[in-house]
């Protein structure tokens, strides 16, 4: 059953090799080239090469996570409504919510994509350096018995690339690794912290998804705090840049593109608002303004004079006599009479 798993392993592990040992030696080759090809400066830059180039090749994957956490954060309040609903049947919830992840093209695993992706990386640069220090005569990929010896003896900053926290009693080794772990363990949590702070609504934060968000705050730090003392110097280089690399990528994304109703939103607003006052003062102080849309005036209508009222005779004569506006209109000719004749 051993046997088993081991040729499994072997069989997943051994491309990976071959793609992690391609990469980092094509680096390893242009930074050898200037710095000596058994320094550890050339094998730490190689080892940020490779984590600029495995970076570069899952932003696809980085976008869909931010499409995908971002409407995690707005359906947040329609999950609560769910929630009310259909409450007493989890059955039920679980299939009413499904369907509204479906429409909504949500999927609630994809913010777990890039570190799930990288993980092979990461364990084969780890097997990569440990193999190199312990067996060089073992090639792996790409790897020669040369390079190996060269990788597993490279020093960096009076340390070996394949010196761990824990493997080694000297200070300076120790005081390299408690510097990466530490870095390392930061970037993790202000990469999630700056999602939470600048990049969600008020009302997602509360609920379920928020309780899962602020619990892998706190979580995934402490895993890589436990777990980087017993990684090798180089394994730490990788994942702090990798941190970085993700860190600046998210703080592009959220400034552009922040979701609706966050901080973030304010804030573009507020700088929007600050570039186009700038702007109009360049221009001369005024402010262009698109013309507003013309409307056709139409013509009043026609006021209607209004009638007077017809009364009867007995009217006439109650009120004194004819009144002036129904006065019978003289006729052509006719003359008003004088003195004399009054």
């Amino acid at each position: 059953m051993i046997d088993l798993f081991q040729a499994l392993g072997s069989f997943i592990m051994t491309p990976l090799y071959y793609v992690t040992s391609f990469v980092l030696l094509a680096f390893h080759r242009l930074w050898g080239g200037i710095f000596g090809p058994e320094t550890g400066l050339a094998w730490v830059l190689s080892i940020i090469g490779l984590t600029l180039v495995i970076r570069a090749a899952l932003i696809p994957l980085f976008v869909k996570q931010i499409k995908s956490s971002r409407n995690m954060q707005l359906i947040q309040p329609k999950v609560r409504e769910l929630q009310k609903k259909y409450g007493h049947d989890r059955e039920r919830l679980a299939q009413e919510t499904m369907k509204l992840y479906k429409e909504t093209g949500t999927n609630p695993f994809a913010s777990c994509l890039p570190i799930l992706l990288q993980m092979p990386i990461f364990l084969a640069l780890f097997r990569l350096i440990d193999q190199a220090a312990k067996d060089p005569s073992q090639e792996r990929g790409f790897m020669t018995e040369t390079l190996n010896k060269q990788f597993g003896d490279a020093v960096f900053l009076g340390a070996k690339i394949s010196d761990t926290f824990v493997s080694t009693d000297e200070l300076s080794v120790r005081v390299l690794a408690a510097f990466l772990v530490i870095a390392m363990t930061a970037t993790t949590f202000l990469t999630q912290r700056q999602l939470m702070s600048k990049n969600m609504p008020a009302d997602a934060m509360s609920g379920p998804y928020a309780q899962q968000q602020k619990m892998l705050l706190y979580v995934l730090p402490l895993v890589f705090a436990v777990g980087g003392i017993a990684f090798p110097i180089g394994v730490l280089f990788y994942w702090t840049t990798s941190n970085l690399w993700t860190m600046c990528q998210q703080f592009y994304v959220i400034r552009n593109n922040p979701a609706p109703g966050t901080p973030a939103e304010a804030a573009k607003k507020e700088r929007d608002a600050h570039k186009a006052q700038r702007k109009a003062e360049r221009h001369g102080g005024v402010v262009e303004e698109s013309p507003a849309p013309e409307v056709e005036e139409k013509p009043a209508p026609p006021v209607q004079r209004q009638q007077p009222r017809k009364q009867s005779r007995s009217q006439r004569k109650k009120q004194g006599g004819t009144p002036r506006s129904q006065d019978p209109q003289p006729k052509p000719g006719d003359e008003e009479p004088g003195p004399s004749q009054a």
